[in-house]
């Protein structure tokens, strides 16, 4: 185990649940990165910097003819500069913390990763499986689609603005989908239709047992020549119960002391950590500022090192 990574604190403030336009006051999770900040976040983690917030939104209801994807201009803008500051960060010998807005993120980030490290393993944690493209998903939200443009399976202009693939089948672990049914329902791609190893669900997890699922993906993730990895958190992973403070609420999901279990092992080494990406927190929907706390307690546990 490194202890202390030299964790950069980056910001995007992205929200795509009702696009807001131009000029709209910040709204849901663009919100994100400011109460996480608000709530300690720096201090939690031990970040030796703090690079603020990217300028980027998302903005526009329409859905592009070519690509399905609302907002596309603004997608691709984001994701542009995502994925030189990620790259820029990573080159410097540090670990970026990632602070969504939501799951547009991430292509951009492994992108930005791929560059400054070649290939690059991927854990994902969300409820959601994410394979959606410009047809399947029903709204067109970016969010609906950074697995399946990550893998070469999304809309063909996003996958060529980040050089997607950009991970290979045996280097990505789904860790928590349980929206299988639905996305069959709405023909989406499956994991094993393009490719990719099942996904796992939590029952899956905590038949295998928590920590040890962790230490699973871990090890499947850290091979190849690069043998680092990118963990990417949707915090929808979680129960309902367990974490109200966000868009899309789903019963069944982990605990957060099962998250903390699952996570650990993918983030004690950092000699292995690329980075860690966060999305989905909405502050709109954490009024005593709970969610937030939890989140800095969960993400300082996980990379201030003792």
């Amino acid at each position: 185990m490194t202890p202390n990574p030299e964790v950069v604190l980056v910001g995007v403030p992205l929200h795509c649940v009702g696009m807001p336009e131009p000029g709209d006051p910040l709204t849901g999770t663009e919100r994100a990165p400011a109460a996480l900040r608000a709530a300690g976040l720096a201090d939690a983690v031990a970040a030796v910097a703090d690079l603020g917030d990217l300028d980027v939104r998302l903005t526009g209801p329409d859905r592009d003819a070519d690509t399905g994807v609302q907002g596309w201009p603004t997608v691709r803008a984001a994701t542009e500069k995502v994925r030189a500051r990620i790259a820029e960060v990573i080159g410097a010998g540090r670990v970026p913390l990632v602070l969504g807005g939501d799951c547009t993120v991430l292509p951009g980030a492994l992108a930005g990763a791929h560059d400054a490290l070649g290939n690059v393993g991927l854990a994902y944690l969300d409820g959601h499986l994410d394979l959606y493209d410009g047809t399947t998903s029903t709204t067109g939200e970016p969010a609906d689609m950074p697995l399946a443009v990550v893998t070469g399976n999304g809309p063909s202009a996003w996958g060529e603005a980040v050089g997607a693939p950009l991970v290979s089948p045996g280097r990505l672990a789904l860790l928590g989908p349980r929206d299988r049914a639905e996305a069959a329902d709405r023909n989406a791609a499956m994991p094993e239709d393009i490719g990719l190893r099942p996904e796992a669900g939590p029952e899956d997890l905590r038949a295998r047992g928590i920590p040890e699922a962790g230490a699973e993906a871990r090890d499947q993730l850290s091979v190849g020549a690069s043998s680092r990895f990118w963990v990417h958190l949707d915090v929808d992973v979680l129960d309902e119960a367990a974490f109200p403070a966000t868009d899309y609420l789903m019963p069944d999901g982990l605990t957060l002391g099962e998250l903390h279990a699952l996570m650990r092992p993918l983030t004690a080494d950092t000699g292995l950590l690329a980075g860690l990406s966060v999305g989905c927190y909405n502050p709109a929907k954490d009024p005593d500022g709970s969610g937030a706390e939890a989140l800095v307690s969960l993400l300082g546990e996980l990379l201030r090192h003792p």
